[in-house]
């Protein structure tokens, strides 16, 4: 019976291990497995907040520069770096879609077939959620 950790700390141990390795945690047992999927649905929920976030940005910037509010080329410089982010965003969180479909953590048919697209454009260098941003 004391061969296996209580859910509460497999719960902190798993929220404290990075992204490349989060999926490799989900083979120690059947509780393992179950709180690696929670957390990585948790982080792939947080890297698409986190991207629609810095859209929103990079949209009022542009908003400023129509309105002549900022010069050219501050507005080249943030616009590039918001860009450079998102596409960071992008990988670590299509890095993690990934890794819970080729493990079977993905269950439904629809988010399935969006990751199967979303890989699908990354690998032919296109905009996997068509925000234009490539």
């Amino acid at each position: 019976m004391l061969d296996r950790l209580p859910v509460e700390i497999v719960e902190r141990i798993v929220t404290k291990i990075p992204d490349t390795d989060l999926i490799a945690a989900s083979k120690v047992d059947r509780v393992w497995w179950q709180e690696v999927r929670r957390e990585a649905y948790k982080r792939w929920k947080n890297y698409a907040t986190t991207i629609r976030d810095v859209y929103c940005e990079i949209r009022a910037l542009g908003k400023h520069y129509i309105k002549r509010e900022i010069d050219w080329i501050t507005f080249e410089d943030v616009n590039d770096l918001y860009k450079r982010w998102i596409n960071c965003l992008t990988e670590d969180q299509l890095y993690i879609m990934e890794k819970m479909l080729r493990n079977g953590m993905v269950v439904d048919p629809q988010e399935r077939e969006t990751i199967e697209y979303a890989l699908s454009e990354q690998r032919w260098g296109g905009d996997p959620w068509g925000l234009g941003v490539v």
